[in-house]
């Protein structure tokens, strides 16, 4: 028995109930961090339905609970305003992230336009999808030059103000390596080449090398296909 997923085929036979009990553990796993994200939505919803439109001041209300969410996999987290909605900064981010030792430490930016370092982050993926899809996001894997330079995952949500405008994004980050850690040896249990996909193709995590972390995936037709849960992932397993 077959039934279309995600433009791909998920089959249902001797190890089709195996891929999607391990589909459905990464799902959960990442859900972890989405729960983390939408904490830092809802207070930043909170926020903005408390009164007049907020100033970076106002922001410093939300940094405590910030980064009482780091750790685990969530390496980084906040809320990236969109330009404008703050009445003192043109654009802002209230991230903040774990150091090396443990600590944590927020990320300091320009963000002024006048300056020759500012730092758009209006065109990064994490930022621009969930603004366009108004759902929540996976981007990656990529370089996050604008945080650690370390290869990344950031799941990301959008917020909007009370009157339903787009007001930016609470967004978490996980280093590449800390979730292979854990995804990669629940695809070799398989048995099977298997990797996981995010909606436009690109590949987060792999045991093939015909499939590598961060290849584009165009076709997925006639290959097992099976949904991450609620999260926007797939996992593919190919022929043994």
């Amino acid at each position: 028995m077959a039934a279309a997923v995600g433009g791909g085929t998920t089959v249902v036979g001797a190890t089709g109930h195996q891929a999607l009990e391990v589909a459905e553990a990464i799902g959960g796993l990442l859900e972890t961090v989405f729960a983390a994200v939408e904490r830092a939505r809802a207070a930043v919803t909170a926020l903005l339905g408390s009164g007049p439109a907020p100033a970076t001041t106002d922001l410093t209300r939300l940094r405590r609970g910030f980064q009482k969410e780091l750790g685990g996999l969530v390496v980084g987290l906040g809320f990236v305003a969109a330009p404008g909605l703050l009445t003192d900064v043109p654009a802002w981010l209230e991230w903040w992230q774990l150091r090396p030792d443990g600590g944590v430490q927020p990320l300091l930016l320009d963000l002024d336009p006048a300056t020759s370092a500012y730092s758009d982050y209006t065109h990064w993926d994490w930022y621009a999808l969930p603004r366009s899809s108004g759902r929540r996001e996976i981007s990656g894997p990529y370089v996050d030059y604008l945080c650690t330079d370390e290869y990344s995952l950031t799941l990301a949500a959008p917020v909007h103000s009370p009157d339903g405008t787009f007001a930016g994004v609470s967004a978490a980050d996980v280093y590449l390596r800390h979730f292979e850690a854990v995804a990669v040896p629940a695809l070799r249990a398989l048995g099977r080449p298997a990797f996981l996909v995010n909606p436009r193709g690109r590949v987060v995590a792999s045991t093939t090398a015909a499939r590598l972390a961060g290849d584009l995936v165009r076709n997925l037709d006639g290959l097992d296909v099976h949904a991450c849960g609620e999260i926007p992932l797939r996992l593919v397993t190919l022929p043994g």
